[in-house]
């Protein structure tokens, strides 16, 4: 059972971050009956350290009280994609592995575990924007960049952010069951558990300067989002065979006219959602699906996640 939970500091500590760790395992909640932990915030690197919004936090603690800690969180700090860390602090988190403690990263906390080797081997999550450069400098870890959490043992990772909160009340649910963890988040007013990935939170621009030839027929394709069109159709429309189109397509803007086409729909979707209470057989009409079940299985697929989830989350509404 855990019971024991010491979040490690470096200079330049992102606050918010930390806060999640502190406000999920440090706050007295036993007037409702929830766990209570043994909580400290504890040092790599002296008692007074740096926060990247400019103020400094000071703690008793250095790394020796990770050596009881049922749970090791490691939050996002300035530069963590790039500095070097603390020889004494991958030591220390490798002892805590070692003896059956759990590691945990917040955003680019994630690094540090990685320069640590707890990731060698296994999945791990992490911000998109961290992702390539993670993947890049630690071949040997599988980087899932659209989740927002990936438990793989002893080792938890979250992506940016509130993925930190979602990984947090993923242990209490493993810990204790989804009752404290669905009370902890009633206490914090957020979702116990939110639906998708990161996916629905990235916004995936395409290099209009690059499309030399084929930029006419994007702007034509954006423009009808709801008509059904084949390539032969945008070929005629570029003056191209289909074959040529076809390649001319897939080398300016990396992907093929169908796919495009989706990613458009669906992000003419996000906005009508996000901006509008039109119903979902208006948007699915609207944006070329059709029907709203077309519409669900397209979205749940390119962002695993529902048009009725994606509406609540952004707008804090139920949808129509």
């Amino acid at each position: 059972m855990l019971t024991n939970v010491a979040v490690v500091l470096l200079n330049g500590v992102h606050p918010f971050e930390l806060g999640v760790v502190c406000e999920v395992f440090g706050l007295d909640r036993s007037d409702q009956g929830l766990p209570v932990y043994d909580f400290a915030v504890a040092s790599a690197e002296g008692p007074t350290l740096s926060t990247h919004a400019g103020f400094s936090v000071h703690t008793e603690h250095g790394l020796e009280r990770l050596e009881s800690a049922d749970l090791i969180a490691v939050p996002a700090g300035n530069t963590y994609a790039t500095r070097e860390y603390p020889p004494e602090l991958l030591d220390a988190l490798r002892r805590g592995v070692e003896r059956g403690a759990r590691v945990l990263s917040v955003c680019s906390g994630v690094f540090v575990l990685a320069a640590a080797g707890l990731l060698d081997g296994r999945r791990c999550a992490a911000h998109w924007r961290h992702a390539d450069e993670l993947a890049q400098r630690y071949p040997r870890i599988d980087v899932e960049p659209d989740v927002l959490y990936v438990d793989e043992g002893p080792v938890i990772t979250s992506a940016g952010t509130a993925a930190g909160i979602d990984a947090c009340l993923h242990i209490v649910r493993e810990e204790h069951g989804p009752e404290v963890a669905n009370a902890i988040a009633r206490r914090m007013v957020v979702p116990p558990h939110r639906d998708g990935g990161q996916a629905q939170y990235i916004e995936r621009p395409l290099p209009r300067s690059q499309c030399d030839t084929v930029g006419e027929v994007l702007v034509w394709m954006e423009r009808h989002l709801d008509q059904e069109v084949t390539v032969e159709q945008l070929a005629a429309r570029a003056h191209m065979s289909p074959r040529t189109f076809a390649r001319r397509f897939q080398q300016e803007t990396g992907t093929t006219p169908y796919r495009w086409l989706l990613r458009q729909r669906v992000l003419l979707a996000q906005e009508l959602l996000e901006g509008t209470d039109e119903t979902m057989d208006f948007i699915a009409d609207r944006t070329g699906f059709g029907t709203a079940a077309a519409l669900r299985h397209q979205f749940v697929r390119s962002l695993g996640t529902t048009p009725n989830a994606y509406r609540r989350t952004f707008r804090g509404t139920e949808a129509a």
